[in-house]
């Protein structure tokens, strides 16, 4: 009896240090609205199939920043549109990058620029349900920019991030299966 009671206030112990930890930075700053990423949940811009006249070729990533939507170019005019987070104000961009690497539940290690900014921030995170990157990340080029998933579909299509591009983990799951590392990412504003 003794030895389940010690197991059980360690078990609580540890719950309560992990709780401590996770309240000890804001990460709306970083990603989003909120400290906590939960499950996910689905797309309040739902994915769909539409017509698209452009003379990029099938396969290549289209993000449209203003528009808050991300294409993925299909034969025959048409793409794939998901819906994505951008950019707060002073953080958007543009250009055009190939996919250098893509990764499943990655870890997070915040740049010095945004540790500057915020200094309490974790130095890592391991990958996994809490981490700010989500289910999926696709790098581009050698950039800090991600394509990345988000357990908070409450911010997609809203100007949340600190530069990255953000999906729900439904639909960068999707979009890390149809695309591979040399994938040209066109990055418009």
């Amino acid at each position: 009896m003794t030895r389940a009671l010690a197991f059980l206030i360690a078990a609580v112990a540890l719950l309560a240090a992990s709780h401590a930890q996770a309240e000890s930075f804001d990460t709306r700053e970083i990603m989003g609205s909120g400290p906590y990423f939960g499950a996910g949940g689905s797309s309040p811009i739902p994915r769909t199939t539409v017509y698209f006249n452009s003379h990029y070729a099938p396969g290549t990533i289209v993000v449209n920043t203003a528009e808050r939507r991300l294409y993925l170019v299909l034969p025959n005019g048409q793409a794939l549109r998901y819906g994505i987070g951008v950019g707060r104000d002073g953080f958007r961009w543009s250009g055009v990058h190939k996919i250098s690497a893509k990764k499943e539940w990655p870890g997070w290690t915040p740049p010095s620029q945004m540790l500057a900014r915020r200094p309490d921030l974790p130095r890592h995170m391991a990958g996994g349900i809490d981490n700010p990157l989500g289910a999926r990340a696709i790098y581009l080029g050698s950039t800090l920019y991600r394509i990345h998933g988000s357990n908070e579909p409450e911010t997609i299509g809203q100007a949340v991030s600190s530069g990255c591009f953000r999906m729900t983990n439904d639909d960068v799951t999707d979009l890390y299966n149809r695309v591979s590392v040399g994938t040209t990412v066109v990055v418009k504003n």
